[in-house]
């Protein structure tokens, strides 16, 4: 019977000891009040204060260069007007090659 009895009082002190791990882990987390004020809160101050700061300099209006905007533009132009004899939905789709044309009707006599 001693055989039987001693893993399960193993098995009883290891479940102990992980008990008392897991309670001196959290206590560990709980962070002092001063902790959490200075860890969080003084950053988002620290952050807000360098943004108030800076908001000015953020404000003001950057100029964008239009040349590339009015390049890509008139390349497009450009293609549109080579390119529109072949396009079907200027020029339309002959009959013959419209797989969308009405059926045609077959009478047999």
């Amino acid at each position: 019977m001693s055989n039987i009895s001693a893993p399960n009082s193993s098995l009883v002190l290891v479940q102990k000891a992980v008990k008392q791990l897991r309670l001196e882990a959290s206590v560990r987390r709980i962070k002092p009040k001063f902790e959490s004020v200075i860890a969080e809160v003084d950053m988002v101050i620290n952050e807000l204060h360098f943004t108030i700061a800076n908001l000015n300099s953020w404000m003001q209006p950057e100029y964008v260069s239009k040349n590339l905007v009015s390049q890509a533009a008139a390349e497009l132009k450009t293609f549109c007007l080579q390119n529109a004899q072949k396009d079907p939905l200027l020029t339309g789709v002959p009959s013959s090659d419209n797989p969308f044309r009405p059926p045609k009707s077959c009478i047999l006599l």
